[in-house]
């Protein structure tokens, strides 16, 4: 492959949340970046930027928006208008951002439980309640329990669905059925839809996402679609994101907002890395996938070999794999203290996902197979203590 993903980058001492936070001695595989250095294609263009050497006041430009329009329609058979285009630092301020512009203070949120965790302190820290609506596990995989769903959509006070699509943690590529049952129940009950797409491009092999706002005119007028290059580029850090809000009436309530809080466009350095990301990062997006799907058989293979008690709950899409531990015996908490404590790893606890999330950990594969390896082999070494000191 033209990238090579085994190399070992040490992200120590570039101000990086990952690997800058915590003991320097502990295995930082919970938080969702990669360790892989951004496509060549961003790199030359952010030096091209830095090269001009001015960074004033920046604003998208024509090549912005149509990188989106064409990357969308590429890779996904759906071509967002520009027209519904507005601005956001993050997928998670925006989840801020809609409890503040569309609730008042007591009214609720629709979510799947377990889910994305500031999913539930986007809505409790705005003074707005969670409906959290428990996904089913059927043959080894999330379901929608949708009688729960029909009823907490039906309640007055709903007024906001957040949708995981795919879904975090649980790596689900939700089926068109289900998202037309999903939004169908929404609009019955005059719910705003919040499609939070931001791992749409990680999907393996066999597996399509689909927008949901390209089902239909009418789910696409309920529905604000959440994007971003972050995950799949790697490029959280220049916090620039975008929504999609073919609804006029909702998109001025959100614009309103925005500008409420000064917040009027996207960083210079933004702009550029996202431009070159979705016009020119395809060939690095396909050998991350081929990589990352090797990645996860390894992973697979390891755990069957050295720790048959912990399984994965396959994943169709995303980088983080959801380990079901539960047949360990262990107390979820206990489990997270003794990785941490006696691996030296740090993944992200389930119960933090929700009540459902009890008896699983969320774990990083987004790395170069040495660090993977190093990590399972630290999980195998906490449990082996831990086993010695109770014998």
């Amino acid at each position: 492959m033209k990238y090579d993903f085994d190399q070992v980058v040490e992200r120590r001492g570039s101000g990086c949340l990952k690997w800058d936070t915590g003991d320097r001695d502990v295995l930082p595989m919970w938080v969702a970046d990669m360790d892989f250095p951004a496509a060549k294609p961003i790199l030359d263009a952010l030096l091209r930027r830095v090269d001009h050497g001015i960074f004033g006041y920046s604003v998208p430009d024509e090549s912005y928006l149509a990188s989106l329009q064409d990357f969308f329609q590429r890779r996904h058979g759906w071509r967002p208008e520009r027209q519904w285009y507005s601005h956001c630092p993050g997928i998670v301020p925006a989840l801020h951002f809609f409890a503040k512009a569309y609730l008042r203070p007591g009214e609720k949120v629709l979510m799947h439980s377990p889910v994305y965790y500031p999913f539930f302190g986007s809505v409790k820290k705005n003074q707005a309640e969670v409906s959290a609506s428990p996904l089913l596990i059927k043959n080894g995989r999330y379901e929608v329990d949708f009688e729960d769903f029909a009823v907490r959509a039906g309640d007055p006070q709903v007024k906001l669905f957040y949708l995981c699509n795919p879904h975090n943690p649980g790596g689900r590529v939700w089926r068109e059925a289900e998202l037309r049952r999903m939004a169908e129940i929404c609009i019955a009950n005059d719910v705003i839809i919040v499609s939070d797409e931001i791992h749409c491009d990680l999907v393996y092999p066999g597996y399509r996402h689909i927008c949901l706002a390209s089902l239909s005119p009418e789910i696409a007028n309920r529905t604000i679609t959440c994007i971003a290059p972050s995950k799949t580029f790697n490029l959280a850090g220049f916090q620039t994101s975008c929504l999609f809000i073919p609804n006029p009436a909702m998109k001025k309530v959100y614009d309103d907002f925005l500008d409420t809080l000064g917040i009027m466009r996207p960083n210079a350095m933004g702009i550029t890395a996202l431009t070159a990301a979705f016009r020119s990062g395809d060939e690095w997006l396909d050998q991350l996938m081929v990589y990352l799907s090797d990645n996860l058989a390894y992973l697979k293979e390891f755990l069957r070999d050295n720790l048959p008690e912990i399984s994965v709950m396959e994943p169709e899409a995303t980088y983080l794999v959801w380990l079901d531990f539960s047949k360990t015996g262990i107390d979820c908490r206990l489990f997270h203290q003794l990785l941490l404590e006696k691996g030296r790893i740090w993944l992200d606890e389930g119960y933090m996902f929700g009540e459902t999330g009890q008896g699983f950990e969320r774990i990083n594969i987004a790395c170069p197979r040495a660090t993977l390896r190093e990590g399972l082999n630290r999980m195998k070494s906490a449990l082996a203590e831990y086993r010695k000191e109770r014998n």
